[in-house]
């Protein structure tokens, strides 16, 4: 009994963290590149923030909190 109410403790607190990292993924897939056009940001630019925001929705998700392992 005391496994199945643990179980689904955990399972409640995985939500948050994907619906962050879902967030953030919508963020750089959609409006980092509409926020780059309008401000007239290089590609190069965009790519970084894209690829950083895609970092911290992984980071979100996984629930990693070491950052010396993230490359």
């Amino acid at each position: 009994m005391s496994q199945q109410l643990a179980h689904r403790e955990v399972k409640n607190n995985d939500n948050g963290s994907l619906l962050l990292g879902t967030g953030l993924v919508v963020a750089s897939m959609i409006l980092v590149p509409a926020l780059a056009v309008r401000l007239g940001l290089g590609a190069s630019l965009t790519g970084a923030l894209r690829i950083a925001l895609m970092k911290a929705s992984n980071r979100a998700v996984r629930g990693a909190t070491d950052v010396s392992k993230a490359a």
